[in-house]
């Protein structure tokens, strides 16, 4: 696939434009967006998104149209279980609504960058080194093993990482939010506030969602303008998809079981692809190994569709069966969304297996321990 330099440029101007205007028109004034609100822009980022896709099948042709449109749909289902650690993170830290909406679009760009950087890594390890893809593929049917091992998990805390313990312990940190500023002073003194240490915890937990986001689109396609392009606009509308579903996540009980088939699908693809391209010496001579034919985009496209059509819709249909039951997992509003109540720790959020990676792995802990005041 052949991108000229302008389009990159463009699509880059295009992504940046987004998040400038995003914070501009709807971050910049602190507020709890509506339901309506979110819909709309949600609506918008995921047409931005198709309109892309049918531009890249016009100018590049059906294989890439359909490898753009294949990894924007998985790295959509990814993002929908980031929701999840965002719902503890920010219920963790008691952040005020109204200032939910900077965290998340702070968090979404720093993701962007993150997985730029990532892409880029991976794109020059794949050009120089086929036997990445043994790798690539090891780490999505791990990934999707511990995605079906969570299944009864529903850790709701977070354990401070390194990270976190070492910011807190270095910086001065104040009890309480002071508007959504990121420093403040008391007594004369510069301290940091618990709107920076939520940064912190987003910007870690996306690391952790890169470890496994970036292999998968690479199952789809290699070529980085793509991977990238899917990311990308997969991302910049995770702000408003929060706001949208709010008490939904409760849920999409199944959900762990569709992603973890969609990444255990994809991992076999790339151990699939790494045997084609085989030059590892002590593997069929170093010789490509052709027995097992490669999975093509349409096959590719249509399971990741197929998976997370059927774990929706039987998702639903077991939530509504638990709440005519009196189960509760049909309660909705519950606390445990962005919308929820004062006490979102009563709330039950469903961990995935990303998610209990992440919750593992970032920061947490009370709203009253997360922050300390160093005199």
């Amino acid at each position: 696939m052949d991108v000229p330099l302008w389009l990159w440029a463009a699509t880059l101007a295009l992504i940046i434009g987004m998040i400038v205007y995003d914070f501009v028109g709807h971050v910049r004034t602190p507020h709890a967006p509506s339901i309506r609100e979110a819909a709309i822009w949600s609506a918008v980022y995921v047409g931005i998104a198709v309109l892309f896709g049918l531009g890249i099948l016009v100018f590049y042709g059906g294989q890439y149209g359909g490898e753009y449109f294949a990894g924007y749909i998985t790295e959509k289902a990814l993002s929908v279980d980031n929701l999840f650690v965002f719902v503890l993170i920010l219920t963790s830290f008691a952040v005020p609504r109204e200032f939910q909406q900077k965290v998340l679009l702070i968090g979404i760009a720093i993701a962007i960058v993150l997985r730029g950087i990532f892409i880029a890594v991976g794109a020059a390890a794949i050009q120089n080194f086929s036997w990445v893809f043994w790798i690539f593929g090891a780490i999505l049917i791990y990934t999707a093993i511990a995605q079906v091992r969570a299944q009864n998990d529903h850790d709701e805390e977070y354990k401070e990482n390194a990270v976190l313990r070492f910011t807190k312990r270095v910086l001065p940190t104040t009890d309480d939010y002071h508007g959504d500023k990121f420093t403040t002073r008391v007594d004369g003194k510069r301290f940091i506030t618990p709107m920076f240490v939520v940064i912190i915890a987003i910007g870690t937990a996306d690391l952790i969602f890169a470890v496994d986001s970036i292999p998968a689109i690479f199952g789809l396609t290699q070529e980085p303008y793509l991977v990238f392009a899917a990311n990308a606009f997969s991302l910049l509308g995770l702000r408003q998809l929060y706001f949208l579903i709010d008490g939904l996540l409760d849920r999409l009980v199944y959900l762990h079981y569709g992603l973890a088939a969609i990444l255990a699908f994809i991992g076999a693809k790339l151990i699939i692809h790494a045997m084609h391209e085989n030059e590892l010496p002590f593997l069929n001579g170093g010789e490509h190994i052709t027995a097992i034919p490669e999975i093509s985009t349409p096959v590719s496209l249509g399971f990741i569709v197929v998976a997370l059509t059927l774990t929706t819709v039987l998702s639903l249909r077991k939530s509504q069966k638990d709440a005519q039951q009196g189960g509760g997992r049909g309660d909705v509003g519950s606390g445990s969304g962005p919308g929820g109540g004062t006490e979102p720790r009563d709330a039950q959020v469903p961990t995935s297996g990303r998610a209990s990676q992440a919750a593992t792995s970032s920061p947490g802990g009370s709203s009253e321990g997360s922050t300390r005041q160093d005199g």
